[in-house]
Formats: structure tokens, sequence, C-alpha cells
């Protein structure tokens, strides 16, 4: 691990998002002697953070008073541009030489012109998008992926070692993100492709988990498919990671991918197949569910494997 001699961000945090990530988040900086203060939009959401010693805020603008670090885990680019901009935003609250850590899976290119609004004022951003879902998060073993000046993530690295087992420094402002959506194209072009070879067995009358369990142990096997292979087989599409958000983020990908003109053929099927899981109803589901849109386009929905 690099060594710094940059003087350490202070106790105080301000954090917006606490949801079935940050609260776990939250929860392991208390256990560490940070001390938090959270805004919540619904304040009850926020009550067993308090019961833990976290203090509630009315505003963002409060929550980051007195802060030398800021961060936010929400769930778009708007939603990040409202908590640090917007009416009784945390722009307002800080102080030049705090730092604003970015959780949230957002645009590249919006996180880029936010650090560049936030260095006007005297603010540092680090973009760190994270990878493990609630499980990780609940087990401080989050993979991170940062964005942002090597200074700056050496003042806050303290605080990101409170959450997870990997912190990658992927380059400047931006870098984080592109490093994210970069996991998002695999991760989730992968469990479209399980999911075709699940039905391509189910249409054939193979066995599934036989066929399953020929995968894992051959070159097909990944972690992937030892996740989402299992959740197929026996047809549990509880959400692990609710579907509706991989389709937000692959909406980031093609997006960029537009606008630098770039040919990603199976990063678009793939997003239209979670366009389509996320219009039949099925967005609270987990992305296993991928294999339902497959059965449905053929048909085959109810039949046994």
């Amino acid at each position: 691990m690099a060594t710094s001699s940059a003087e350490p961000v202070g106790t105080a945090i301000g954090w917006v998002g606490i949801g079935a990530m940050g609260t776990p988040m939250i929860g392991h900086l208390l256990a560490a002697g940070y001390a938090v203060s959270v805004h919540a939009r619904r304040p009850e959401a926020a009550r067993s953070l308090i019961a833990q010693g976290a203090t509630l805020a009315a505003t963002a603008t409060e929550a980051a008073q007195g802060a030398s670090v800021f961060c936010t885990n929400v769930t778009g680019t708007a939603d990040v541009e409202a908590v640090l901009f917007g009416d009784h935003g945390a722009l307002a609250g800080l102080a030049p030489g705090s730092i604003v850590i970015d959780f949230s899976t957002i645009s590249a290119t919006a996180t880029r012109q936010i650090a560049e609004r936030l260095a006007r004022h005297g603010v540092q951003m680090l973009d760190c998008p994270v990878s493990g879902g609630a499980v990780g998060a609940q087990g401080a073993r989050l993979s991170i992926m940062v964005g942002g000046d090597t200074a700056v993530l050496d003042r806050a690295r303290p605080i990101l070692q409170c959450l997870g087992t990997s912190i990658t420094h992927i380059g400047p402002s931006g870098d984080g993100q592109v490093a994210k959506a970069c996991n998002q194209i695999v991760q989730v072009v992968n469990i479209q492709g399980i999911a075709e070879a699940l039905l391509f067995a189910q249409r054939n009358r193979a066995s599934p988990d036989k066929v399953l369990a020929a995968m894992r142990s051959g070159m097909a096997g990944s972690r992937m498919l030892d996740l989402m292979g299992p959740r197929m087989v026996e047809r549990d599409f509880q959400a692990g990671i609710e579907a509706r958000l991989h389709q937000k983020d692959f909406g980031l990908v093609m997006a960029i991918a537009q606008a630098a003109g770039l040919a990603m053929p199976a990063a678009a099927a793939t997003a239209q197949q979670l366009n389509a899981l996320v219009g039949q109803g099925l967005g609270g589901e987990d992305t296993s569910s991928l294999l339902r849109v497959l059965e449905r386009l053929n048909g085959l929905e109810g039949e046994p494997g």
C-alpha cells in the first residue's frame, strides 16, 4: 500500500444517501470513531444510525457544516448535483480544503464537471464508486475505484479503509466512474450470457443444474456464474442489486459510447434486455431476472427446466 505524508482528514463527516449501501457504510465509520452527520429525506430511515451515534441534520447544508469530508451515495447524476448544489445543498456548508467523496455510480463526464465546479470553491473531490453490493457494504469488503488527485486520496484513505478491502486509484477525476462502468459492462453482459446459456439448456431438455455444474468446473467458470447461475436455476429472483440500477448504469454507458462514436454491440444488446426487464415490471427484482425476459421472448416462461 502506498504511503504519504499528506495530513489525514479530520473525524467529522457529512453524509447523504443512507439506503442499503450507505447505512452499513456509515455504521463502519461510526464504529471507527468518526462523527457522522446524516441528512435523509425520511428521518425515520436514519433511526438505526442515530442509535449508533450519528447526528441527524435537517439539510445537506447542515450535514456539511464543520465536516472535513462530505459523502454522497445516491442513485443518479441529477441526485448528486442536487445534493451538492441545489437548495440547501452541501456546498453552502463546506469549507475550503474539505473533500467530497461520491460513492454513487454516475456519469464520468458529469463527475469531471462537478469536480471542476467544486474546485472553484476550494473543495476537492474523489469519485469512489464501489462494487460488492449490500453484502460487501455490510462486511466492509467493498472494491473502491477512485478518481481524483493522489494527495486527496492519501488524505481520505483512512476513511476508505473502513469501508473496503480494495482501493484502486484509477486516475484523475471521472476515472473512477469509468472503471465502474467497465465493471458493469463485464458483469451484466456476463449475466445476460448466463441467462442465454441456461435458456438454451432448458429448451434442449438438458438439466439446467447439471449444465450449471459442468460450466462452473470448466473455462466458463466465474464469480458471476457462481452467483447468478444458482439464482436462475432455483428461480430465486429476490434482489441482491435491483435490476433497475443496472439499467441506469447501462444508460450511462450507452450515452457515453454514443457520444464517443463507439460500437459496443454486446453492451447495446444487454442494455435493450435491461430496458425490456424494467418495462415488464421486473425492475425491483434481481438482474438474474434477465432469464425471465428471455423466457417470455421465446414463449417458454413457466416451463420446467
